[in-house]
Formats: structure tokens, sequence, C-alpha cells
């Protein structure tokens, strides 16, 4: 009888037994490497707050000479990298072939978990599926670049604080306290900081640039860059401190990204303003410098790298967002490609206003004379140049025609030539042309806008009805204005000089010339042939009108 019940309780304690070490088999989960698939939801699953058992998630690391609490805390950091990021791993994604081979790394059986963290990746060893050791061994480094300035040590605070991830308490709206707190006083010190910075540039740096410096830079340039700068400070601060909070990875990877996509933004922003203070030196360098040309590039160059500034941006913003850039820039490539064929002229135009502002063949001011166009030059733009006429109309030339044209600049000139024939009558006697040819020269060497050391000025030609002078000479003058001022005044002396002479201005006609009729006396005047008395009579003249001047 005694047999029997020892036997019984012996059977009960074996069957309890077994029953408890069933249950304990259920309740403890155990570690499934077998695929790319298990292994990662080993590895992340295990290390949620409902079912926390970071040594399961260690065994997911080819770590074998490391201790079990180094396997623990890699095995929490390369989590904590995952959120850090916002990269949100969905097991749908992943393959669940054991024998899984990628093609880009030479057919081995390795995968890479987030195509965003390249050296983070698994491999197979043996018949399982485990992070490399070369993914083990930078850890460490990935993690201080995601947490970096000491949010690494105030990251393991809070893991500390909230038990390893067991963090005790109820939620608000999917948060703990603490992580309304966190957010709280983020959102207050990114207003804060906000203030005092812009503060700090609109009146503290605005007020001393304005004590040291007479211009407007301050006020113009300075002020709006300061609100991008801050912005750009405190996104700056927000996107390496929000990781910290740990909020559930569904809501950080949003956020995380919009942060990401904020940075380049405001980056753009400022090196847009900046843009302005840039052209406000420039233009004070090429207002020093005789051409205009380079002033008028300065507005071309201003819009050229605001351009090429927001074509950059909206790139790193969508590489930022982990939009697919490279089928986007190999759609520009081809899409540049044809827009090059279809706008093949406006290409020629362009590259001709940089011929034009490379060789200089004229600048801003000038007066130029083309293929049918006379007039002064008003702008230089990227598709063609503008040419105010005589008739004040504007000419638009393209800049592509230009560069093959043959330009007469004007206005490079140094002296503006005055040629013309001097006619006067066939009964002028030789000595009083001989006097009137001095007294022309006389009149280039007393006016003050002639070139004295070259001109000429001789009896030229026989014509059909005159005798002709050549009359070629150089005016010293900045502009056409004063150019034709200066062509009237030699002018004006030259018809009084040959009133006083008495010399004749021929022209066209066709005259039936009587000398003898006793009713009507000859037309020609009596002459003193006497050379002397020619020259005598233009010596009187001119002291008559030295002393008068």
């Amino acid at each position: 009888m005694y047999k029997t019940q020892t036997s019984i309780l012996f059977f009960f304690i074996f069957l309890y037994s077994n029953c408890f070490a069933q249950t304990n088999e259920k309740d403890t989960p155990s570690a499934n490497l077998s695929t790319p698939y298990n292994t990662v939801v080993t590895h992340l699953q295990y290390l949620q707050e409902d079912s926390y058992y970071p040594k399961i998630a260690a065994q997911s690391l080819n770590a074998e000479n490391l201790s079990e609490d180094q396997k623990v805390k890699l095995a929490v950091k390369l989590k904590q990298i995952y959120d850090g990021t916002g990269n949100y791993i969905d097991p749908e994604i992943i393959p669940q072939d054991p024998n899984y081979t990628d093609s880009l790394r030479n057919n081995q059986n390795k995968y890479v978990v987030v195509s965003s963290l390249p050296s983070i990746y698994l491999e197979k060893v043996g018949n399982k599926w485990l992070y490399s050791a070369n993914t083990v061994k930078q850890i460490d480094a990935i993690h201080k670049d995601v947490y970096p300035f000491g949010t690494s040590e105030l990251l393991d605070l809070v893991h500390f604080i909230s038990d390893g991830g067991k963090v005790a308490g109820k939620k608000y709206i999917g948060l703990y306290v603490w992580q309304h707190i966190g957010l709280l006083l983020l959102i207050f010190i990114c207003f804060v900081a906000h203030k005092i910075f812009t503060f700090f540039i609109e009146k503290v740096l605005v007020r001393l640039l304005e004590r040291f410096r007479k211009d407007t830079i301050a006020g113009n340039y300075i002020v709006p860059v300061a609100k991008p700068i801050s912005l750009l400070v405190i996104c700056w601060f927000a996107a390496i401190t929000f990781p910290v909070l740990q909020f559930p990875i569904f809501i950080s990877q949003y956020i995380i990204k919009i942060l990401n996509a904020l940075l380049p933004f405001f980056v753009v922003m400022v090196i847009y303003k900046m843009i302005n203070v840039l052209c406000y030196y420039l233009e004070k360098i090429t207002s020093k410098t005789e051409t205009t040309l380079d002033d008028q590039l300065i507005p071309l160059l201003r819009k050229s790298l605001k351009i090429f500034v927001i074509i950059g941006g909206v790139i790193f913003i969508l590489q930022n967002l982990e939009f697919d850039i490279t089928g986007l820039l190999a759609g520009i490539s081809i899409g540049g490609l044809a827009f090059a064929l279809a706008a093949q002229d406006t290409l020629k135009n362009l590259f001709g206003s940089l011929m034009i502002f490379v060789d200089r063949p004229f600048t801003v001011g000038d007066w130029i004379v083309t293929d049918g166009v006379d007039g002064t030059v008003e702008e230089v733009g990227f598709r063609s140049t503008r040419v105010r006429t005589f008739h004040n109309s504007v000419v638009s030339i393209p800049n592509g025609n230009i560069a093959d044209m043959t330009i007469d600049n004007m206005g490079m000139r140094i002296y503006r030539r005055f040629k013309t024939n001097i006619a006067i009558t066939y009964d002028t006697p030789p000595e009083l042309i001989e006097a009137f040819i001095e007294g022309l020269k006389q009149i280039v060497k007393n006016h003050p806008d002639t070139r004295k050391d070259y001109y000429e000025i001789h009896m030229n030609n026989f014509g059909a009805s005159s005798l002709d002078i050549l009359f070629y000479i150089f005016f010293s003058v900045p502009d056409w204005s004063g150019e034709l001022k200066a062509r009237g005044e030699i002018m004006i002396d030259i018809i009084h000089l040959a009133n006083k002479l008495e010399v004749r201005f021929a022209f066209p006609t066709s005259t039936l010339h009587v000398e003898t009729f006793p009713e009507k006396k000859s037309l020609t005047p009596d002459y003193d042939i006497s050379k002397n008395a020619f020259m005598a009579k233009l010596k009187y003249l001119q002291e008559g009108k030295q002393a008068k001047n």
C-alpha cells in the first residue's frame, strides 16, 4: 500500500513537472534565425515593451567574442539607430528564403535591411542569418553619428530611467508622461532660442554694423538672413534632440523625415538670401571699374545663382524624403537632351551672352554700328542685347547673332573724325585759296576739343562745279553730343572766316555766265591779286579776333 501511494505521488510530481516544463517552454520564447525575415523580427520583436527579451534579441548578432551584456547593449543600440533615423522596418518586404542571395553583392547570402544604411546588413553563417561581424563593429560609430553631441549619453539615461525599455506608467494619446514633458520642453527651448537668436542678429549685430559701417548692408541684407539662419539652427537642434524622446516608430518616422527635409530647405533659404550680400559687394567692386558691362553682369549672376541654389535644394530635399532621385536625375538628363535639341537657338543665345561678357566687344552705353543697327547699347541680357537707336526705338538683337556679327564700336574711339569737302567757286584766286586754307588750319589749332598733332586740310579736287578743299580733323570728346557741339562750332568758325575773306561757297548749279553787258556789272569781285594783301588781311582778321577773345 505504501509503495502504491509513493508511486502515485511520484507520478503526479512527474506529471506536474512535465506540465510546468511545457508551460515554461511556451512562455519563454526562442530565437528563430533561419531566414532574414525571422532574424530581423527576432531582433526587433524582443526589444518591444510588451515582449522585452534583450538576450534573445542579442542572438541575432554575429559577435562570438563579446559577452552577453555587450551583445545586449549593441542589440539595443542597433534598434535605436533604426528609430533615430526614422526607418520603419516593414517585415513584409524582407525575404523569407533561407537561401536568399543579393544580386547586387555578387549573389552572396547577404541582405541590407535599410537602403539608407548600407553598412548594416545580414549574412548567412552556417544555417543562421545574423547581423554581420562588420555591422557589429560599426554599431557604436553609427550610433554616435545618429545621436551626436551628447545625445547618446542622454539616450542612455532615458533608457536607464525607463528600466531598459519596460517603462512603467500610463500612456496618454499613445505617449508616456515623460515623453509629453520632453516634447513640450523641446518646443519651448526651440521657441525661446529662436527669439533670442533673432533678437541678437536684428538688434545687436545690426546696430554694431550700422555703427562701424556707413552703408545699407545691415538693414537691407543682414536682417532678411537672420530669421532663416535662426530657423536653420533650431531645426538642426530639434533633429538631433527629438530621437532621444523615443516616440513610437510609426510617429517618429514622419517627424524625423520632416525635420530632415526642413534642414536643406532652410539651408537653401540662407544661401538664397546670402546671394544678395555677395552681389552687393560685387556691385561695389564693379562700380569702381571703367567698363559698365560688368555692372550688367551682376543681375545675371544673381539670377543664375538663385536658380542653381533652388534646383540643388529641391534635389536634396527630395533625397532626404527618401525619393529615388536617381530616376529623377536620369529623367532630367533625358529631358535636358530633348530640351537642348528643341532649344538650340536659346542655348546659342545663352553662349553668345557668355562670349559677350568674356570678350567684351562693347559695354552698356557704347554706340555700336552693326548689320542694320546703329545706336547705343542699353542692356545685355541672357537672350538678347537691347540697342536704343537714334530714332529712339529699341532693337533687340539675339546674342547668338551678335557673336557672329562684325561690330563697329563707335564708343571705343579715342578721337572722333570729322571729314568733309569745302567747295568754293572756280573764280577764287589761288592766293585767296591759300590764305583760306591757312585760316582753316588756325581754326583747328585754336579750338579746345580738336586733335592738334594730326589733321589734313588741303586743296584736294577739281569738282564739277567747285574747287574742293579736304577738311579732315579729329575731335577729342567723350560722347556723341560733345562731337556734335564741337563740329557745329568748327563749321560756324569756317563760315565766319569765309565771310571775312570774301570766299564764296560753291554748290551744284547750271549758270549762264555773261560777263559783258553794258548795263550789268560782273558778279566776280575785283580781287587784289597780291598774295601779300590777302595774308595781311588774314593777319588783321586773326589779330582782331584774338583781341576780341
